[in-house]
């Protein structure tokens, strides 16, 4: 009989959101933990019998050799060996909250060591971008301190702590494919759609008139109701069997009317009721990171005057 798979847990994010906390906190738990790992070293370091202590390991931008789509096929690799269970954290924060951050700590930006920090954090969030869709856990650091943080991955990650299970509600654009990571999907694009409205068009489902538009399609209290009904039925079941972290996903066509506004609701419902829960738009929010990286100026590019 196979032994039991060694866990290996990779953290990323952009800078200031939190990456060295989570990578702390897990050394705190008993992993061991590498920081500002190069990419090309992974292999070696995996190479062979599989660690007998779970490891974390820190890779972002500032890394030698960084690329996201290296990084993913790496994680891929992992996901098909059986030796191992691999975790991808995100440590997320709002531009807004990171460029505070940066102005308080009097840091340059690794990506803009000559320019504005926004320009360099805006150019990191779009380089992190497919790390973030693919995340198996994302944290959103920009309302917690420290504390709270080392709490989030705590709960999460913390062996026989009896901690809670982690539940992400994540919306998506099925024209930009269904989130790989995943445990549950359901398909909102049959109602009632808010793009079709052109006043309603430029908001999203978080709005309160795009809610109530959907909600006039009488189709939804009846999908409302089972999927809550659903969820009510297998959350228990899953945290008995020891899930730590659950991905629940509502997709639409465009991933900005339907599938927000459910997200949005089953969030608060099940928040309600004790469990917990994260939000993340996942288009809605990478639209506003490319409109954001639009603008942003490239490492060594001159600002204009």
């Amino acid at each position: 009989m196979p032994g039991p798979s060694a866990h290996v847990v990779i953290v990323t994010g952009p800078s200031g959101a939190g990456r060295s906390t989570a990578i702390n906190a897990l050394e705190d738990l008993g992993f061991e933990a590498i920081d500002n790992l190069p990419l090309r070293l992974l292999p070696r370091l995996l190479k062979g019998t599989p660690p007998d202590r779970p490891l974390a390991l820190g890779i972002d931008p500032r890394t030698r050799d960084f690329g996201a789509e290296e990084l993913l096929r790496a994680y891929d690799g992992l996901r098909a060996d059986a030796a191992y269970t691999v975790d991808l954290i995100y440590l997320d924060c709002e531009p807004g909250t990171l460029l505070r951050r940066y102005s308080e700590t009097r840091r340059r930006h690794p990506l803009a060591p000559d320019a504005d920090p926004a320009d360099g954090i805006a150019l990191e969030r779009q380089m992190l971008a497919p790390l973030r869709d693919r995340a198996d856990v994302l944290i959103d650091t920009t309302s917690l301190s420290v504390h709270d943080t080392r709490l989030r991955i705590e709960h999460v990650f913390a062996p026989g702590s009896g901690a809670r299970m982690a539940i992400q509600l994540t919306s998506f654009s099925y024209r930009r494919g269904v989130p790989q990571a995943a445990d549950m999907v359901f398909d909102c694009r049959f109602l009632r759609n808010p793009h079709w409205d052109a006043t309603l068009r430029p908001k999203d489902g978080r709005d309160d008139a795009v809610r109530a538009y959907i909600a006039e399609d009488d189709r939804f209290a009846p999908f409302r109701d089972q999927v809550m009904g659903m969820l009510d039925l297998l959350l228990p079941a899953f945290k008995e069997e020891g899930k730590s972290h659950l991905t629940v996903a509502f997709g639409c066509t465009g991933g900005k009317h339907r599938s927000v506004a459910m997200t949005e609701i089953s969030g608060q419902a099940l928040a309600e009721q004790g469990w917990q829960v994260s939000i993340r738009h996942r288009d809605v929010e990478n639209d506003r990171i490319r409109a954001d990286s639009s603008t942003a100026i490239k490492p060594g590019e001159a600002a204009k005057p």
